[in-house]
């Protein structure tokens, strides 16, 4: 085994009105749009990527909005939900904002000692907030959400698996994650202490069909190794497991490979450098389309193929 992975590093989904995806993170949820930029290999799309101030590793979920994307379906195969970690006691916070603002949420209920709200995305994506006391991480300071009660980053991730055994294997075998706790079709795995997104929790759904990946579903899970010679020396680990790697691929904010695991999930090993202060400013993250060089002599086009987007400011009601 390489060196132990250290958590999720981003989340990756699928969305469909760029301007209600932007709306619903920023304003309902308050995370910071830390980079505006475009898919690479389909630059007529938005890639949007919700952070913390910095949109450190563990913090990232990042967006492409297909406007015309068909609804996907959760099935196995799948990371089925995504986790955000939020202060303890947050959680009537949060039910009450989420109710006034017209969001799709569920009762809170009980899961290995912490307290759990589930809701929805205007796509369907499936969301939780996990009440954490222990959590690290800090929120963005700037949003619309109170600081004591503003999410810190991802909790976990849950997969949806036919079999458990060999993910379970790659997880902890291979990627240096432990058993933390189970119960009944529920396997949880951690990364050492001390990281904000360092759980994933495997659900056993044997008699699950496979998921359908569009609009309101995760396309990948990212996990966080420190640098690029880690990241060779991890490639050469997948490859020599026959999980079939892909070529290193330049992200401009991270280095990252890809490929699937046992169940069929995509996942991909990101560098945690450059980050996203490699081409704009702390206090102006997200403020302006970025597009890597090799896009740069296309800009005229693709700003005007893009939706204008307008991101409302911090203390502005967001729509529902």
């Amino acid at each position: 085994m390489d060196q132990p992975l250290t958590g999720i590093h981003h989340v990756t989904a699928i969305a469909t009105n760029p301007q209600q995806n932007a709306e619903f993170y920023t304003g309902v949820l308050g995370l910071r749009l830390v980079k505006k930029t475009v898919n690479f290999d389909d630059p007529g799309t938005y890639h949007f990527y919700f952070g913390d101030e910095l949109g450190r590793p563990g913090t990232i979920l990042t967006f492409f909005p297909w406007p015309m994307a068909r609804r996907g379906s959760r099935g196995s195969g799948q990371a089925t939900v995504t986790s955000f970690s939020v202060p303890d006691g947050s959680l009537g916070f949060w039910s009450q904002r989420l109710a006034r603002l017209g969001v799709l949420a569920e009762e809170p209920t009980s899961r290995f000692d912490e307290e759990v709200l589930t809701f929805y995305d205007p796509d369907g994506l499936k969301l939780e907030l996990v009440a954490h006391a222990e959590e690290a991480g800090e929120p963005w300071s700037s949003g619309p959400v109170p600081a004591r009660h503003a999410i810190r980053g991802f909790h976990s991730v849950t997969l949806a698996v036919r079999e458990v055994e060999p993910t379970a294997e790659l997880l902890t075998q291979t990627m240096g994650l432990r058993p933390s706790d189970t119960g009944g079709d529920r396997s949880r795995f951690e990364a050492a202490p001390g990281v904000i997104g360092r759980r994933v929790d495997l659900l056993h759904t044997p008699d699950t069909g496979r998921g359908h990946i569009a609009a309101g579903t995760v396309h990948h899970v990212a996990w966080r190794v420190p640098d690029e010679l880690s990241q060779a020396a991890w490639h050469e680990t997948i490859a020599h497991l026959g999980l079939q790697p892909t070529p290193v691929q330049d992200r401009q904010y991270f280095k990252s490979i890809y490929f699937r695991e046992p169940a069929g999930v995509l996942f991909e090993f990101a560098t945690d450098p450059p980050g996203f202060t490699r081409d704009e400013q702390p206090n102006a993250l997200g403020s302006r389309l970025q597009l890597p060089p090799w896009l740069e002599p296309r800009r005229d086009h693709i700003e005007r193929v893009l939706p204008p987007i307008e991101i409302l400011a911090p203390d502005a009601e967001p729509t529902p």
